[in-house]
């Protein structure tokens, strides 16, 4: 039961101030009991135990009902809440604010991409395969899958933050595997997240799956292709920056700049790195995850 603190509760309230009515309370926490077993527990009469069984009663917090038995009618008891929340009037601990970025896979604002490499709509691929000029195609806004070997694409967003606003975390959460010509399940890439042109972490992508198909693919995409990818959570943190929980970075929310009009997102796969094993990200209908690139800011608002 949640309840204001306010006058109108003072009922309730009372009710819990008699540690006789407190016993009542945990003696039924185990199984209902009727009057006469209450008073025997409590060493009480009857009639006190009624009055002490009255108040709670009209405070609803425990129920009363009637049994038939051997013995006759018997009034048992039993609780009717396992919880009582009282809710202050005013709110010394203010919940977050969220505010939520959706970024579709094609709406990237720059790139440098080097082959295998390509774009996919729902319908479509979006022009030529293996062909990094196509990555400026017209119709590249429509992307629900990219693929590339090295290089990055990147995406700018606003910035949603207002001037008294005070950032506790950021989540960025994205579909994605590594990239191999068909498809290769154990072919790791280490790649580079970066935001606002500062790296903030690497991590390795696993591979590039297709061992059953994605359950949101259109049905004319190609069985042997890349099928679906591992949805992972960058948070940025007022300590570090993780993903999934596992440290990547000391990166923290104080070495961003909020007074920035946007932000710049960046995925990179880097030809200097261990594992260049490609990159491919997935839109909200391809994969296995109905989302595109998501970008969650909770703050706390002065």
């Amino acid at each position: 039961m949640q309840i204001e603190l306010n006058k109108e509760n003072l009922p309730i309230l009372k009710a819990l101030t008699s540690e006789t009515r407190i016993k009542i309370i945990e003696l039924l926490q185990h199984q209902p009991a009727n009057i006469t077993t209450i008073a025997n527990e409590l060493k009480l009469t009857s009639a006190i135990v009624t009055r002490h069984v009255q108040q709670l009663e009209k405070a609803n917090i425990i129920t009363t009902y009637v049994n038939q038995n051997s013995k006759g009618k018997q009034k048992f008891c039993k609780l009717k809440i396992d919880e009582l929340q009282i809710n202050f009037p005013a709110k010394i601990h203010k919940p977050y604010k969220k505010h939520e970025i959706d970024i579709r896979v094609g709406d990237f604002s720059n790139y440098q991409v080097v082959p295998t490499c390509g774009l996919a709509s729902q319908h479509d691929f979006i022009g030529r395969k293996d062909d990094p000029k196509h990555f400026m195609n017209p119709n590249k806004h429509d992307a629900q899958l990219l693929w590339f070997t090295e290089g990055f694409v990147e995406y700018n967003f606003l910035n949603p933050i207002e001037e008294g606003d005070e950032v506790q975390l950021i989540e960025i959460s994205f579909e994605i595997a590594s990239e191999f010509p068909e498809n290769n399940f154990i072919w790791p890439s280490d790649v580079n997240f970066n935001l606002n042109q500062v790296n903030i972490g690497q991590w390795t992508v696993p591979g590039n799956f297709a061992d059953v198909r994605g359950q949101l693919n259109p049905n004319w995409w190609p069985n042997e292709y890349s099928q679906y990818g591992l949805l992972k959570t960058l948070r940025i943190t007022p300590n570090e920056t993780q993903i999934d929980g596992e440290h990547i970075s000391h990166y923290r929310i104080a070495n961003l700049d909020f007074d920035s009009t946007f932000f710049t997102l960046r995925f990179s796969v880097l030809n200097t790195s261990e594992n260049v094993g490609g990159l491919t990200l997935f839109g909200e209908h391809f994969g296995n995850h109905p989302q595109n690139i998501r970008v969650v800011f909770y703050y706390k608002h002065r």
